[in-house]
């Protein structure tokens, strides 16, 4: 590694938030060095599986956005004068997500890593971050074990958990009249946090859970499952996968002739699912959604930039790595370096408004919480415009979204 170089100390003027929307300026007098004179993100996902297309290389896109509107609002003042992305596949495999981790921090030089998706992937990049000391948003894993019993220092959860989608969509259904429950769910960290966040969210509101079934992960053949989950004839079957796993899914499920027999609740959903299968398929399905391109002018004017440079409309994790990206960046811009500790030290506590978080605050366990929305998939006839699929229900202010601090997290 080269030696450390002094960053460019620019008179800063007092700024107390990091929001897309805040105050611009330099760094403060504290401002400390760049490790290798520039910023290094690391793009960490599924590239060719899965989650592809919920993530997967568009995220990339996402972020050079990002990096493109930290450059236009601070100009010469940008203290971070090159920004570099590095990107890599994990396949949805822990141990390759560790050794990519690995990599990107030690070979690449990454100062950062994001997105991350499968729950199983992210806790071990969680563990490399903290043994690094390097810092790590996830946006895309679910597990509460990242604000939890695996919490620590160097890692945030920037978008979503699993007890959040539970709040939401398990407790909804429920006062809805949806009181008997069959849970399927993949058999990994992720399907198995959904799960528990799922029984407790139903019977909590007075619901019963008859029974939950895993499924291996992944999966194209759900046929056995189904049949397994409708034996109890339920009120409502809830899909725990997402991804391609959630598409064979509903797709066997209604050729199963389940759409009369049974309410379909999505624990987890993206918008390239719906787009994917067709709306019909999905038509009347309750999930809760962290963020959609749609909701206000503001998501609008983001989406079609989004749109004019992927072809296609972006998800929550999409948008969630820009917001983590730009935040990233407004934080390295107030500390006038890149070194981690520093640099969380802007980000811990404050609080954030900007195109992805509404209401959003990080809080002391590093979950970031912000207004989220229950939504329904619109019928086929309620579509005015091309991906339009979700009808907002209601919104969940952020102090209700999601649980407490847990006691497990141990900074």
């Amino acid at each position: 590694m080269r030696s450390r170089k002094p960053a460019v100390l620019v008179a800063a003027a007092v700024c107390g938030c990091l929001a897309l929307a805040g105050c611009g300026g330099g760094p403060s007098a504290a401002a400390g060095k760049f490790s290798d004179g520039k910023v290094v993100i690391g793009l960490l996902n599924d590239q060719s599986g899965v989650y592809k297309d919920v993530s997967g290389p568009n995220s990339k896109v996402a972020i050079q956005m990002a990096i493109d509107d930290y450059k236009a609002k601070y100009g010469a003042k940008a203290v971070a004068k090159t920004i570099e992305i590095v990107t890599a596949d994990h396949q949805n495999k822990p141990d390759i997500a560790n050794t990519k981790a690995q990599e990107m921090y030690d070979r690449q030089n990454a100062d950062i890593i994001l997105d991350v998706p499968t729950s199983s992937a992210a806790l071990a990049v969680a563990t490399v971050a903290k043994a690094k000391r390097k810092l790590f948003i996830d946006i895309t894993a679910g597990t509460t074990a990242l604000t939890g019993k695996s919490c620590n220092k160097y890692t945030y959860a920037w978008a979503y958990d699993t007890a959040m989608l539970a709040k939401g969509t398990g407790e909804a259904v429920v006062k809805n009249g949806g009181k008997s429950w069959s849970i399927v769910y993949p058999d990994y960290a992720f399907g198995q946090n959904m799960n528990k966040s799922f029984t407790e969210a139903v019977t909590g509101a007075g619901g019963t859970v008859q029974q939950s079934i895993s499924t291996p992960f992944p999966n194209d053949n759900f046929a056995t499952f189904i049949t397994k989950a409708a034996s109890t004839n339920p009120q409502v079957i809830g899909i725990m996968a997402a991804g391609g796993d959630l598409i064979n899914f509903v797709k066997q499920y209604n050729q199963a002739g389940m759409q009369s027999k049974a309410q379909l609740a999505v624990g987890l959903m993206f918008i390239t699912d719906i787009h994917s299968l067709g709306v019909d398929q999905f038509a009347g399905t309750s999930f809760t959604d962290p963020w959609y391109w749609n909701l206000d002018a503001q998501n609008k004017a983001w989406s079609d930039r989004f749109l004019a440079k992927t072809g296609t409309r972006p998800t929550f994790a999409h948008a969630g790595n820009y917001s983590a990206a730009m935040n990233y960046l407004e934080a390295v811009q107030a500390a006038g370096t890149d070194d981690a500790d520093a640099v969380r030290k802007q980000l811990d506590g404050k609080k954030i408004n900007d195109v992805f978080l509404r209401n959003g605050e990080v809080r002391s366990d590093h979950r970031v919480v912000h207004d989220v929305y229950l939504v329904k998939v619109k019928s086929k006839s309620q579509v005015t415009q091309p991906w339009d699929y979700e009808k907002i229900v209601a919104t969940i202010p952020a102090a209700d979204a999601f649980e407490p601090v847990s006691v497990d997290c141990k900074m």
